[in-house]
């Protein structure tokens, strides 16, 4: 009687240890912004934001400093026209935009960032912009040259005289 009220007692302890809640712990550092959600007014469209091109090539760059390029963008609509944020693909573009609401037919800027450094290589990455009018998306891509090993270029003549 005693082993079986004993195996009870372990079983109810160990059930409630595996009954506990799973908690999501999120870095006390880094807040998580809260998705905002897009709400469209009632006249702008997607197709009221007019990008001057909404692609971009930089060719091939060198290794090292950041690559920018500045989108241009018109707002065709009747309404204010408002860049809620711009959300790139990957940690290693940073985007800026135009804060401030933007009148009918007048123009904005978005401008993306890419880090080169430590990334040779081909790369194409997008941006997705959010406002109140819906969601449009820009694109660049580009090739990063490897930065030579040493700024000094070695010199094979130098003989070694211990």
């Amino acid at each position: 009687m005693k082993k079986a009220i004993l195996s009870f007692a372990i079983l109810l302890v160990a059930g409630a240890a595996f009954a506990q809640e799973n908690k999501v712990i999120t870095n006390p550092v880094t807040p998580v912004a809260p998705a905002t959600p897009v709400v469209p007014s009632s006249t702008l469209k997607p197709d009221n934001v007019q990008f001057t091109a909404d692609s971009y090539d930089f060719g091939t760059i060198e290794e090292g400093p950041a690559a920018e390029h500045i989108f241009t963008f018109t707002n065709t609509g009747s309404e204010n026209l408002v860049i809620q944020r711009v959300q790139p693909s990957c940690g290693c573009t940073t985007p800026d935009w135009t804060k401030e609401p933007i009148p009918p037919h007048k123009t904005g800027m978005i401008k993306a960032s890419y880090g080169t450094s430590g990334r040779p290589g081909h790369f194409e990455k997008t941006m997705t912009v959010f406002t109140n009018a819906g969601t449009k998306m820009v694109s660049f891509k580009g090739t990063v040259e490897k930065a030579p090993e040493t700024s000094v270029p070695q010199n094979g003549s130098m003989m070694r005289t211990n």
